[in-house]
């Protein structure tokens, strides 16, 4: 059997015998092709459906998440709202009875409570992960 020329892409073939064999290797060709085709099809969009689940899952962390967060910075400032009153309370009454030391010592107050944090204790950020990665974690505020 002679060797099959090589075709490129878009090239026309000059006309010539086909053996019954040849248009079975090409219909064989064919059909192989085709199934490599469906085949790798059904992996990408088994592997779009997996990306698609897996970013809903991760959606739905953030915004769980987000939700305790938006609680605990309404808790804590709260929290720091009601100090602060607190602290400027006790400098306009400084301020009234002129008295210099309470003066320095809220104002040195108030600015390591506005300087600190409201996270500035939760620790690490890698164990923050980890314990939004873990769905039996219980968070406490």
């Amino acid at each position: 059997m002679a060797e099959p020329e090589k075709v490129h892409v878009g090239e026309v073939l000059p006309p010539r015998t086909v053996s019954q064999l040849d248009g079975f290797a090409a219909l064989r060709q064919i059909v192989d092709s085709a199934q490599t085709c469906v085949n790798v099809l059904a992996v990408e969009k088994t592997k779009q459906r997996k990306i698609a689940a897996y970013e809903g899952t991760e959606v739905a962390k953030i915004k769980a998440a987000e939700s305790v967060l938006r609680q605990y910075f309404e808790q804590s400032f709260t929290e720091r709202r009601a100090v602060f009153d607190g602290l400027l309370e006790r400098l306009d009454s400084a301020l009234e009875q002129g008295d210099g030391a309470v003066i320095g010592t809220v104002l040195n107050g108030t600015v390591d409570v506005a300087r600190s944090s409201p996270l500035a204790n939760a620790g690490d950020l890698s164990q923050i992960r980890a314990a939004l990665d873990d769905p039996d974690h219980v968070w406490e505020l």
